[in-house]
């Protein structure tokens, strides 16, 4: 089952229709990363920070970076689950989105891999839809 917008697409076929749809994904992953995160998130689901500089120096909840990871991860997914109707594709936003993440905040990846990283799974998405794989 896909969104209406994506079986558009994918009944236009060719590299417009492939176009159409990897650029609706990467607007919704620009607003995902940037206005829909915003700093709680940003900076509360690296695993490193000290949480009490999120609550005016009280000590955070323990693990609050799994729940603030999860919870950005989650957005992503939606927007994934939006633009292409894919429980699928959802799904492995939110399980790939949380690995990424999680390597750009144990400084294994640079922020330019990270956002590399993002984009090359939203071409495997449009590919699997457009080459009828999913």
């Amino acid at each position: 089952m896909v969104s209406e917008f994506a079986a558009e697409m994918i009944a236009r076929g060719g590299a417009t229709g492939f176009a159409l749809l990897f650029f609706a994904l990467l607007i919704g992953h620009a607003f995902g990363d940037y206005p829909l995160q915003g700093h709680f998130l940003a900076a509360g689901k690296n695993r490193h920070l000290d949480s009490s500089t999120l609550f005016g120096g009280a000590a955070g909840p323990k693990f609050l970076w799994v729940h603030a990871l999860t919870a950005h991860c989650l957005v992503h997914a939606g927007i994934v689950w939006l633009i292409t109707g894919s429980p699928v594709l959802a799904l492995a936003e939110l399980v790939l989105h949380w690995a990424i993440d999680f390597a750009r905040c144990e400084s294994w990846t640079s922020f330019t891999m990270d956002q590399s990283l993002h984009m090359t799974c939203k071409l495997i998405y449009v590919s699997l839809l457009i080459f009828g794989w999913l």
